[in-house]
């Protein structure tokens, strides 16, 4: 079979089915970037449209180099933050032109593909130590459950405490539960059948809880039982073809890049902004889905790391040609990993669906986040359990996992969590004398240096 001479199926046992079910369960958790990326970077000035297409073509390609550069089944797509940074700080915030924004993630993208060719992400991703790298897994895991837990609303804004429990009964108060309150119920329905499923070990669960929670959402408004209200952002959960089937055009973000700021210091602060946090967020991604699947070797490292970055970094680079901010490896990968997804295959099905979502946008843009929160609590749950790979019974080791692991979800960060993590490890080791008997290498202080200066300087 082709397929098979193409991504070593056997060789990573797995099949074709296990892998396209993986890969639909991926774009699923995470097709939600196809209508978020175009309200946040429409802020900033950039045409809705435009984003929309730019958003899908930008995740094809880069999907589909990831694919086939290093058979890893990691989906990649515009990154949440990145995006965030890019409207509300670099342009609102500090009063640059989005071309001018885009001009920081074009050259942010060529200096990544640079770093990539000179392995210098690789080996930074090899000199962390492999109970760190465990930790990340955890960290990761604990973050996606805490984002699935507030796209579902489960979780939501308290100013005496940061975040609180939702009331229904403050729904039903308020006359909002037909629209919001329903939708608690239906994440929190979907997790228990999700978790029924799973340990029923039906094959593609994480994908049917996905789409029952949605159906049930379907039952619940030709019931009357949920009201879309667009005014609290709860819309009708059915798809709307009502201006057909076309792809919006990408001409007024494309290839307009402003380089007029490239040689002042601000332009140099923004372009490393954005290099930081997705050199940092991508490295985090791949450690810790790889850690969960099993792929890295007896020495903590991923084989064929340098296609992934590269996919990585090229996909960045044209994400900014297209008119889209900073395209990076999606931590949601790791639900298609948990359905069994463990090469390139799963990354190609995902990143044709991306694709084909630019002629069925109204069906993917259907999907409400309350139906994939459950896919994201789940995988956070399974991503936990690498947990038990961690040595807790030497402190120098475990404190440092244990930071990294809550920075990532309060921090809302990966890459906070392993700034953290790497200079929690190298000042505790050092200063208890444990350095010398670790043989930390010389890239880990540097790193643990960096990440000082950056939180002093940005």
């Amino acid at each position: 079979m082709k397929l098979d001479k193409i991504f070593h199926l056997k060789e990573n046992h797995t099949d074709v089915k296990t892998e396209v079910i993986a890969g639909i369960t991926t774009f699923m958790t995470m097709a939600y970037i196809l209508a978020v990326n175009p309200n946040i970077l429409e802020a900033s000035g950039m045409d809705r449209g435009a984003i929309f297409t730019a958003t899908a073509l930008a995740s094809f390609i880069a999907t589909c180099l990831m694919a086939l550069l290093s058979n890893y089944p990691f989906v990649l797509a515009p990154g949440m933050g990145l995006n965030a940074y890019f409207a509300y700080t670099v342009v609102l915030g500090m009063g640059y032109s989005w071309q001018q924004a885009l001009a920081a993630v074009f050259v942010e993208g060529l200096i990544f593909i640079l770093l990539s060719l000179t392995n210098v992400r690789e080996a930074i991703f090899n000199s962390i130590p492999m109970n760190l790298k465990h930790a990340v897994s955890v960290g990761i895991g604990l973050f996606i459950a805490f984002i699935g837990l507030q796209n579902a609303k489960i979780v939501i804004n308290n100013d005496s405490t940061l975040v609180g429990v939702f009331s229904f009964k403050s729904s039903a108060q308020n006359g909002t539960f037909n629209s919001e309150g329903i939708t608690v119920l239906l994440a929190l329905i979907g997790v228990l059948i999700t978790a029924v499923l799973l340990v029923k070990n039906v094959k593609g669960s994480i994908l049917w809880g996905i789409l029952i929670t949605w159906l049930l959402g379907i039952i619940c408004q030709f019931t009357g039982l949920y009201k879309p209200n667009p005014e609290l952002g709860f819309f009708s959960l059915l798809p709307d073809f009502s201006r057909g089937i076309s792809v919006p055009s990408m001409a007024p973000t494309f290839m307009k890049m402003d380089f007029s700021i490239v040689f002042s210091l601000d332009f140099i602060v923004i372009m490393f902004a954005f290099l930081f946090v997705d050199m940092f967020d991508t490295l985090g991604t791949l450690i810790g889905v790889a850690s969960k699947a099993d792929m890295l070797d007896k020495d903590g490292k991923l084989p064929r790391i340098k296609g992934a970055l590269l996919s990585d970094a090229v996909g960045t680079s044209v994400g900014a040609v297209c008119g889209t901010s900073t395209v990076t490896t999606f931590v949601e990968s790791a639900s298609g990993v948990a359905e069994g997804g463990r090469t390139g295959l799963t990354a190609l099905v995902a990143g044709l669906l991306f694709g084909l979502s630019l002629f069925l946008s109204p069906i993917f843009l259907a999907i409400p986040s309350f139906a994939t929160a459950p896919a994201l609590i789940i995988v956070g749950f399974m991503m936990l359990t690498s947990i038990t790979k961690i040595d807790f019974s030497d402190y120098t080791e475990a404190i440092p996992c244990f930071i990294a692991i809550i920075a990532m979800p309060f921090m809302y960060s990966i890459s906070e969590g392993i700034a953290m993590g790497v200079i929690s490890y190298v000042v505790i080791n050092l200063i208890s004398g444990k350095a010398k008997d670790k043989k930390i290498s010389v890239l880990m202080y540097v790193l643990a240096v960096l990440f000082v200066l950056k939180y002093i300087f940005l």
